[in-house]
């Protein structure tokens, strides 16, 4: 049943909100004028009144047992912040223009994950709009935007938002978010949208006046679980179903990632996620559009991407951590936090190969075996990275990688990231190797929360012994350095990184044997400890990647190659500000190579000739 206030036109609105324990419950519009209606209760504890002379952007709040005001659960618009009035929106009105966009397989998406406030000065939709010809330059075709449901102030990551259905009235709103979807399927990007269904922020939620939307016999990071599989379970699942659909009836979305899907506890027979994938799965065939569901998870569980006829949640991919990890450790040396789990070249041959790293091994960090196989699971359900929000941001110093590591160490990890058989997703920024840290910032009202969020973030870096300080989360400062700095992008390092990723780019669309994600076809060799040799092949096309993960020059000979091949990137080039010291134009066996300290290239081979 869906939720919220739905206005049908003509004036006329149908609101409900489920209340199933409430002796009575009154609808209070507040402006234009103030009125009070009586709300009927119906079948599972769902209230709703169907109110006539009523604006399309009517304020108004829901009365409980004839005590206090508050905002609607289900709100579609809070403009005036989380503890203000909710907003009617007709959703009717909008001018799409994207009636022929029908979505993109998950296997050609190349994604860029941004954040909406520090992506552009204005930190806004709109900014994001005037910016879509810089990716399209770029060559990415999909954009995945953190989550935008409303948050208390103007600062903030998004996984604080407490209205799941209100779109965050600072970056332009429900209107702005339209345009924003319409603008990028008429340029042909896809959009993925990040939603919290593992827990609701603190301040303005008022989801217990209404219903047990919580329960404690969970804990998680956040605190209470939401209640999944307790009593009065079904209106929060029903809930929860609805907004994912919400997304993508009415923003015209093009997939879901679901946030840290770990910190969800279901003990339910069919758990929330297969439940929220059917109904996706149900819409997408009714509506001829694809609708995808990627989830986040620490589990190294193949049943959230496995089918539902044997077993699984029937998720359509997942982000895979280990890839990240493998890689991280290897370019980096860090050995402290969960990066002591990795670091040797065997763990990044397997993350090539597999996509997991732990696969019921005993994690040092963990202190225990976790993790099950992923061999069987196709190379389109994982989505790989250098860098993403979580593991730049989670940073005591929100350091991307261009900080840590040398520039051709940087390079190397963009190519290794591009010739991997997995969905590739690039962090805002990294194209260019931005300068500027990405943090953590809030923009809290309650000096309490303020105070407990600064705290939590100092016991966070404790296993990481960083040095210095913990910058300010509620700090404006924090927010205004985390802004990409657009200046630096025509510039020395930043416009030869950028030149390199186009490369990288065209040649993961254009080479059959690296857009073609298959891991069967795929042959990883590490030469030594620091040499890895990566074969891809499609059909009658092969691609042959050498990458030194090391400091030093070092020298191979040849043994496991086969026929000729010709160079199409060489990492060492001047003309993205190399050594100058190149690899040669072709390469066959019997001959030897020599790589430059943290070299990256490639020879492509057609087997035809």
């Amino acid at each position: 049943m869906d939720v919220g206030a739905w206005y049908s036109g003509s004036g006329q609105c149908l609101f409900r909100v489920w209340a199933p324990r409430q002796k009575s419950v009154h609808l209070k519009i507040v402006s234009p004028g103030e009125k009070v209606f009586p709300m009927q209760k119906g079948p599972g504890g769902c209230w709703q009144a169907t109110v006539d002379h009523v604006s399309p952007d009517a304020r108004y709040m829901y009365v409980i047992d004839n005590e206090s005001a508050w905002p609607d659960p289900a709100s579609f618009f809070q403009p005036s912040g989380v503890h203000g009035p909710s907003s009617v929106v007709d959703h009717s009105v909008f001018p799409w223009q994207d009636k022929a966009w029908k979505g993109r397989d998950l296997c050609d998406m190349i994604l860029y994950e941004l954040h909406v406030g520090t992506f552009s000065p204005e930190g806004t939709f709109q900014g994001l709009i005037d910016r879509l010809d810089y990716l399209q330059k770029l060559g990415i075709n999909t954009i995945e935007i953190m989550p935008v449901a409303q948050f208390p102030g103007e600062r903030n990551w998004g996984y604080d938002g407490v209205y799941p259905f209100a779109v965050q009235s600072s970056y332009g709103g429900p209107e702005g978010l339209k345009r924003c979807v319409d603008a990028c399927h008429r340029k042909g990007f896809s959009v993925i949208l990040d939603v919290v269904y593992n827990h609701l922020g603190p301040e303005g939620n008022y989801f217990g006046k209404f219903a047990p939307y919580f329960t404690d016999r969970y804990q998680t990071p956040w605190g209470k679980a939401v209640n999944y599989d307790g009593a009065y379970s079904d209106g929060v699942r029903n809930y929860f179903i609805q907004n994912a659909l919400y997304w993508f009836k009415y923003y015209h979305v093009d997939a879901l990632r679901l946030d840290a899907v770990h910190g969800i506890y279901d003990r339910s027979a069919k758990n929330i996620l297969r439940d929220i994938a059917e109904h996706v799965d149900n819409y997408a065939s009714q509506s001829g559009r694809k609708a995808v569901l990627i989830a986040e998870s620490d589990l190294n569980d193949v049943r959230i991407l496995q089918e539902r006829d044997h077993s699984g949640d029937g998720l359509h991919a997942q982000w895979c951590d280990d890839f990240h990890h493998a890689l991280h450790a290897v370019i980096t040396g860090e050995t402290e936090g969960y990066y002591q789990d990795y670091g040797t070249m065997e763990q990044l041959v397997k993350a090539y190969k597999e996509g997991f790293v732990y696969s019921w091994q005993y994690s040092s960090f963990r202190k225990k075996y976790y993790g099950s196989s992923s061999r069987s699971i196709p190379a389109e359900k994982f989505v790989v990275f250098t860098q993403n929000h979580d593991q730049v941001g989670n940073r005591m110093s929100g350091d991307r990688l261009a900080q840590l590591v040398s520039f051709e160490a940087a390079k190397l990890a963009a190519g290794a990231l591009f010739v991997a058989p997995y969905v590739p997703m690039l962090f805002m920024g990294e194209e260019y190797a931005e300068a500027a840290p990405f943090l953590y910032f809030v923009s809290h009202s309650d000096q309490n929360l303020i105070q407990a969020v600064r705290e939590g973030r100092k016991r966070e870096f404790d296993s990481f012994h960083w040095q210095g300080g913990v910058p300010d989360p509620q700090d404006p400062e924090t927010f205004a350095r985390s802004k990409l700095i657009w200046d630096i992008l025509s510039a020395g390092q930043h416009a030869a990184m950028f030149s390199f990723y186009q490369t990288l780019i065209r040649m993961r669309k254009n080479i059959p044997a690296l857009k073609n994600l298959n891991k069967e076809n795929l042959n990883v060799i590490p030469i030594t400890d620091k040499i890895v040799q990566l074969k891809r092949h499609h059909h009658h096309n092969a691609v042959m990647s050498f990458m030194n993960f090391s400091n030093e020059v070092q020298t191979m000979a040849l043994t496991h190659i086969e026929g000729e091949y010709q160079k199409v990137l060489d990492s060492a080039d001047t003309m993205w500000l190399g050594s100058g010291q190149v690899a040669p134009e072709k390469i066959a066996k019997g001959e030897t190579l020599t790589l430059q300290p943290w070299h990256f290239v490639v020879f492509d081979r057609d087997m035809t000739v």
